[in-house]
């Protein structure tokens, strides 16, 4: 989770730059999204900065502690990393279309959906390298051991022993 904690305030924080050189104001979309979930009341007109904040910070720190099973389980690096930036997404967009705060992203105008996407893969990247490294300090996951035993994915290449996986937990 601390992982997913930075990755957020780097997301929060590439995003107040960016809002300063584009002009672009704040979206509300989080702290909406955060009032329907939990029943807090409606703001119509501009939300707190405490909610928008609340939702950034909560929601990236819990996803981030997927992406540290991902790092312990042996799946690191840019893939490991690209394929988390697809769950965070995922999980905003579940969010805020089940609510009805938000709209599919196919429909967004491009530069708002670009703007989304640059947004989601700095916290993705950032939180895949501080997952990473916390996970490094135990050594290769399970994944990594299966993958040193012969390159490539081979139907041929039994499960790590169960003795060198108990030695990586």
């Amino acid at each position: 989770m601390a992982a997913g904690l930075v990755g957020a305030l780097a997301m929060t924080a590439g995003e107040k730059l960016e809002q300063r050189w584009t002009r672009r104001p704040d979206s509300h979309v989080p702290a909406r999204t955060l009032e329907r979930l939990t029943g807090l009341p409606e703001h119509r007109r501009r939300q707190p900065a405490a909610r928008n904040l609340a939702m950034h910070l909560g929601q990236g720190a819990l996803l981030g502690g997927l992406r540290g099973v991902m790092a312990t389980a042996g799946l690191r690096g840019p893939w490991a990393s690209a394929m988390f930036g697809v769950v965070r997404l995922t999980n905003d967009q579940i969010l805020e279309n089940a609510t009805g705060v938000g709209a599919p992203p196919w429909t967004w105008p491009r530069r708002e959906l670009a703007v989304d996407l640059l947004h989601k893969g700095i916290y993705a990247a950032v939180t895949g390298l501080v997952a990473d490294a916390l996970a490094a300090w135990h050594g290769p996951g399970p994944g990594q051991w299966h993958a040193a035993l012969r390159p490539g994915r081979r139907g041929d290449v039994a499960p790590v022993p169960r003795r060198r996986r108990s030695a990586l937990t």
